[in-house]
């Protein structure tokens, strides 16, 4: 597993085309600025991530339409979906799509979804959880959209070189319920650090670190202006906080968690339910599989796809993309260590489609220790077997992954046994 790296294109971390001129708004990059006032603001912006819609903006489908309509965000998490459209794979399996909808906020994207502008998009994972058993709304995760992909960033001056500096620090996660939230406070509180949620001009205890929500945009300017010390979230946010925002990568997510979940694939449930729309179904998971496997053999070219220098699917040059889809050097990344686990094969961002019934789980159970906002007393009889049966649908994504074997040469999947059950790796 040495310099598995390499793979990928040695030496990106040279290449001159990442070197771009700094920009403290951030105009040339996310194609908007942020002002002085907004920077000023940072701390009162955890509301437009914090808020969730309530049972009653849950719209009920009108009238069925198998045409593919995608809602995402612009992280590397929604690759696949894109890729399925872009390439004209759902076309291949005889479904329409219309070019997806980027949307710049996971509120919005989720009160979308519930709305049915979208029938097809990217969540991460305990959003649904959130989504299904405390809103009682009708979602059903039907596959992993991709496997690790995220990083916890913190600023070079911050004083931050491991967990237990996480001592009286701010810190930004893109959504409550996230798995940047779930990883970020198990990292810290096995340190000794605990996670506090209070207003930003609260003081703070020695030991405690408080956390808010801001929109992924948000957080690279954030750390720019030094109104928050870190952050985690999902690529190429880490990748531009490198290259703009003067940040280091404290951890990759992936060398804590081994292969971990993200971003999932969400449905109506109607749309699983129905036996009118199996067929729709399968062609769509048959041609979301296709795309991570293209994603996982040809990630220069993809990247390049969804850049600003391509397809415009993502706001960011495709120096940034490529660095976010294929560096991960463990010699580079060597202080701190962010990779501390080679031989795991991982990759910064993967694409792995099975949804694990044991990870489900592990999230199930670690949203009960994680500190959020709002009601979650739906989580305290909620059991993970349950969670990991009743939420998620394995029945088309498994006759797709079955008919496209080379899905098993992800790191992440046991290369003995039963490939679609595994042991959660986890190494703090």
């Amino acid at each position: 597993m040495k310099k598995l790296y390499k793979k990928h294109g040695e030496g990106i971390q040279d290449d001159p085309n990442l070197t771009i001129e700094y920009d403290p708004l951030f105009r040339g990059v996310l194609g908007t600025g942020v002002n002085r006032r907004d920077f000023l603001k940072m701390g009162g912006m955890a509301g437009l991530g914090a808020a969730m819609p309530s049972a009653a903006t849950f719209a009920q489908e009108k009238k069925w339409d198998p045409t593919v309509k995608i809602g995402y965000i612009p992280i590397t998490d929604a690759a696949a979906l894109l890729i399925a459209h872009e390439l004209g794979y759902f076309k291949d399996e005889g479904i329409p799509s219309v070019r997806p909808t980027l949307i710049r906020g996971w509120s919005p994207l989720v009160e979308a979804f519930a709305s049915y502008r979208f029938n097809l998009t990217h969540m991460l994972i305990p959003i649904p959880i959130w989504m299904r058993y405390n809103n009682k709304y009708p979602v059903k995760i039907t596959a992993w959209d991709h496997t690790n992909g995220s990083a916890i960033l913190v600023g070079k001056n911050s004083g931050i070189n491991s967990p237990k500096d996480f001592g009286g620090k701010q810190f930004a996660v893109p959504y409550w319920y996230s798995i940047h939230n779930i990883v970020s406070q198990r990292l810290m509180r096995d340190a000794g650090i605990v996670p506090v949620i209070k207003p930003q001009t609260a003081k703070l205890a020695p030991n405690e670190c408080n956390f808010l929500v801001l929109p992924p945009p948000a957080m690279p300017p954030a750390l720019a202006a030094g109104t928050i010390d870190g952050y985690c979230v999902a690529e190429p946010f880490n990748a531009l906080g490198e290259l703009k925002a003067g940040g280091k990568v404290l951890r990759f997510t992936g060398d804590v968690w081994k292969g971990h979940p993200c971003c999932v694939v969400v449905m109506h449930e109607e749309n699983t339910m129905d036996p009118d729309r199996a067929a729709w179904a399968q062609g769509v998971h048959n041609a979301v599989i296709r795309a991570q496997l293209n994603l996982a053999e040809n990630r220069e070219a993809m990247a390049e796809l969804l850049s600003r220098d391509g397809k415009k699917y993502l706001p960011f040059p495709k120096e940034v993309i490529k660095r976010a889809m294929m560096f991960y050097d463990p010699a580079y990344y060597n202080n701190p260590a962010a990779i501390q686990h080679p031989e795991w094969g991982q990759d910064r961002i993967n694409f792995q489609g099975w949804p694990y019934r044991s990870a489900t789980e592990l999230v199930t159970s670690d949203l009960k220790r994680t500190v959020i906002t709002g009601d979650d007393t739906f989580l305290k009889d909620l059991t993970p077997e349950h969670v990991a049966n009743d939420l998620v649908n394995y029945d088309f994504v498994k006759k797709a992954l079955e008919a496209n074997p080379k899905w098993k040469n992800d790191a992440s999947v046991p290369k003995t046994g039963d490939p679609y059950v595994r042991t959660e790796v986890v190494e703090l």
